[in-house]
């Protein structure tokens, strides 16, 4: 673990230590150009991959500048790692793998590679990448079993070992690990490509110590991380001081009554620095949706960070924030052998949002509402178009909305905060590679929650099978009960879920999270992102931005009375004639302020009732009655009502004028 030094003492000169803190940042994003060059991995190839200096003591000293959010704070764990492994046995030419998330990894899809730098005989530093790889073995395509208890049917689990022994390539070892997933020759791919990325910062920092020395490179690294510590110090010192609390949820425990699994932050600013309280978070679910304590940190961090967007990662940052996150076996610590892989989906993009909620609250100039969540599909089989029939592995990710601002809407049809890097994959791509047709990829209506500042607008996304033999179907996401809340007033976003079939006579919701579903030839399945959650009173909002939200798709004419109270009426819709009403619209608005306190009260199984016989819809059942149902069936969910109209009651009636 990083320690603190003291910060004030600095044996560079000013110039020296700025061009060897950028050139730092160089080396990393060189290895970063590196592999996205270089790998196999149509995954990795959409930028699902970081890349880290770390110091000799395995301390992050540089990050970089594109890096998927999730795998921040991390990397200086793994690196720590492979030196409480080896020890002295390790040599210069050494390369190890790792993706044991129980030793400070992710989850087991993302594989890390770590390369000693040496000089005159001595460790100085070590490169890393970090690539997440299609499919790592288990029991389903793509190793995302939303069934697992345990570990053991995620993939296969790989402690720190080595991979390369003094320049020679142990390739027994790699095909052991390469072996047991479903793609070995992609696997393999990788594995070569990210091990040559680490090469390259190898080089680079081996560059920089021919011309500065030795001693002036490992000094700037050490000096690098304590400029951070030191600028973020300075930062918190102009903040108000005090604690924050605030709980998010995971939709649900299928091993225990319907109820939505809380977790539990405390935020504390003072002049030692920010820190972390999670104690109090739910025991682990018996599914996969946990998180161990690497990628916990990780999410306090990024979600942090995101507030000093001006401030380098490092080591530094990781002194100014620390974290007390409750015993092993919680959902925010999950020790082995708890199931981990939708960590990202579960606790990463909650703890997340909850950092930006309380941050929200000392800076309110950046204040935010919650961000839509990171969801994962797979389908996963033989693909019949070939003779062969080899594996394929669609894995597929979306787009969606962040939350509203404190003076501007949300980001439309953004990358998930769980990597703001993180690029679609190009659907031209997807269909070359499997057996998968996209049949619809557009805006998602009335996706953004309402609000003074709307919250950003999800995707809705559909695809068919076509040539997939033994195929089944997986699905990693979250907030079809816990929904992306709004914030100040703000109104909520909507469900996430998978439909397959929807419209004909076999339709079904599959909800948010399940593994295995068997799909023929010509099966069709759709779901949306959600948008980003409302910032502020929806009846506060400019009208004309409601109309110029209608005129580009992203509201209703339906959702703009119902949920902003402003009524507007059409000529030509194919020339865009939406005109404002503008007397329509106050006797609207008085309406609303009149009666959604009393709304927000109804009895909640006449609103289920209402759902059920279709005369109440699910936008309303959400934003105006804060009653969540089962959306496949109708039935109320009690407890989780009870918990989002707490949260709602919090977050937004409070705030109603």
């Amino acid at each position: 673990m990083t320690t603190k030094v003291n910060t004030l003492d600095s044996k560079l000169d000013p110039v020296t230590f700025e061009v060897l803190k950028n050139a730092f940042a160089t080396a990393v994003d060189l290895m970063s150009e590196q592999i996205l060059r270089t790998c196999y991995s149509f995954v990795i190839y959409s930028r699902d991959f970081s890349s880290a200096l770390c110091d000799a003591q395995g301390n992050t000293v540089m990050q970089g500048s594109a890096d998927i959010a999730v795998h921040v704070g991390t990397l200086h764990f793994q690196a720590q790692a492979v030196l409480e492994e080896f020890g002295d046995d390790i040599h210069p030419g050494d390369v190890f793998m790792i993706n044991d998330p129980y030793r400070g990894g992710t989850h087991f899809n993302d594989v890390s590679f770590v390369r000693p730098i040496f000089v005159d005989g001595e460790i100085i530093a070590f490169s890393q990448n970090k690539g997440h790889w299609a499919d790592i073995g288990g029991v389903v395509p793509g190793s995302f079993y939303v069934n697992a208890s345990d570990h053991f049917g995620e993939g296969v689990r790989i402690p720190p070992v080595r991979v390369w022994r003094k320049g020679e390539f142990l390739h027994d070892v790699a095909q052991l690990v390469v072996s047991n997933t479903r793609s070995p020759e992609v696997a393999m791919g990788d594995l070569h490509a990210q091990s040559e990325a680490t090469a390259v910062c190898e080089r680079e920092v081996l560059r920089l110590v021919d011309r500065y020395g030795k001693d002036t490179v490992v000094d700037a690294m050490q000096e690098t991380q304590d400029y951070v510590e030191r600028t973020v110090l300075a930062r918190i010192a102009e903040l108000p001081k005090g604690t924050w609390e605030t709980v998010d949820y995971i939709d649900n425990d299928p091993s225990t009554p319907e109820g939505m699994i809380p977790i539990r932050i405390k935020l504390t600013v003072d002049d030692e620095g920010i820190h972390y309280d999670l104690n109090g978070s739910a025991p682990a679910v018996a599914t996969f949706l946990n998180s161990a304590y690497g990628t916990t940190h990780s999410s306090l961090y990024s979600g942090t960070k995101t507030f000093f967007p001006e401030v380098p990662l490092n080591s530094g940052f990781y002194r100014a924030v620390t974290a007390d996150i409750g015993p092993e076996g919680t959902v925010v610590n999950a020790g082995w052998p708890n199931a981990v892989t939708g960590f990202c989906s579960g606790p990463h993009e909650k703890i997340m949002n909850a950092v930006f909620e309380l941050w929200s609250q000392i800076m309110p100039e950046r204040a935010m509402a919650c961000a839509f969540n990171l969801e994962y599909l797979l389908v996963g089989g033989r693909d019949a178009r070939t003779e062969a029939k080899p594996y394929f592995m669609w894995y597929d990710w979306m787009a969606g909305g962040w939350g509203g601002r404190a003076t501007k809407d949300g980001s439309d049809a953004t990358a998930p905060v769980f990597g703001a890097g993180l690029a679609v994959q190009p659907l031209e791509g997807q269909e070359r590679l499997s057996p998968v047709l996209t049949t619809e990829h557009a805006i998602q209506t009335d996706s953004g929650g309402p609000g003074k500042f709307r919250g950003g607008c999800g995707i809705r996304k559909g695809g068919v099978l076509t040539d997939g033999e033994s195929t089944v179907m997986s699905y990693c996401c979250d907030r079809s009960r816990s929904l992306t809340w709004g914030i100040e007033g703000g109104l909520p976003s909507i469900p996430h879920g998978v439909w397959l079939n929807r419209g004909s006579d076999d339709e079904r919701f599959l909800g948010t999270v399940f593994s295995s579903v068997t799909l023929q030839p010509g099966d069709r399945f759709e779901r949306p992102s959600a948008g980003g959650g409302g910032f502020g009173d929806p009846l506060e909002r400019d009208p004309h931005a409601v109309l110029d939200d209608v005129i580009d798709g992203y509201v209703s004419l339906e959702r703009a009375e119902r949920d902003y109270g402003v009524v507007i009426t059409t000529g030509d819709i194919e020339l865009d004639e939406y005109f404002l009403d503008e007397a329509g619209t106050e006797k609207a608005r008085e309406h609303i302020r009149a009666n959604r306190a009393e709304w927000f009260a109804a009895d909640a199984e006449k609103i289920a009732a209402g759902y059920r016989s279709g005369e109440i819809d699910m936008l309303d059942v959400i934003r105006r009655y804060g009653v969540i149902l089962d959306w496949g069936t109708g039935e109320l969910l009690a407890k989780s009502t009870e918990q989002f109209r707490e949260s709602m009651q919090r977050r937004s009636v409070d705030h109603w004028s």
